[in-house]
């Protein structure tokens, strides 16, 4: 479980990866990845996010996603709603179409499995970093350990 890379011991029983250095512009923090399956109709991975990294607002067209927590602290948020805690054996099913974003708690490395099924024509779109989200997440954390 303690795989180790320049800042971070690996949250989950998954491997923890490489660097995801192909969609680090995307990403606010460092974020690793591990493909565990990659076929014709599924590819599944281990994405580990250090403490305070998240993805940016993307969405996956034309293809769901599953995300099941298995490791440390983040959240997920769909566009317009609340964001959502995750923590290990918790699970979201993305509906396609929908913009998302998905990453650490500030104070906590997290890992998450993502499932995602193949389809043809299947892209993502790639949008705004997560900032005043995250931001008030922050504050709600810091809130929280005060009392």
């Amino acid at each position: 479980m303690a795989q180790n890379h320049s800042t971070i011991t690996n949250p989950s029983a998954f491997p923890l990866g490489v660097p995801n250095d192909a969609y680090a512009k995307y990403f606010i923090g460092q974020s690793y990845l591990a493909p565990l399956v990659s076929g014709k109709e599924i590819n599944v991975s281990n994405v580990t996010f250090e403490a305070g990294c998240r993805n940016n607002w993307h969405i996956h067209h034309k293809a769901c996603q599953i995300l099941i927590a298995v490791g440390g602290h983040g959240y997920y948020q769909e566009w317009g709603k609340e964001s959502v805690e995750l923590n290990p054996g918790d699970v979201v099913y993305v509906e396609p179409e929908t913009k998302h974003w998905h990453g650490a708690a500030p104070d906590s490395d997290f890992a998450h499995i993502a499932i995602m099924n193949v389809v043809d024509g299947a892209s993502n779109e790639w949008l705004e970093p997560v900032e005043a989200e995250y931001d008030a997440l922050r504050c709600i954390d810091e809130a929280a350990k005060s009392m």
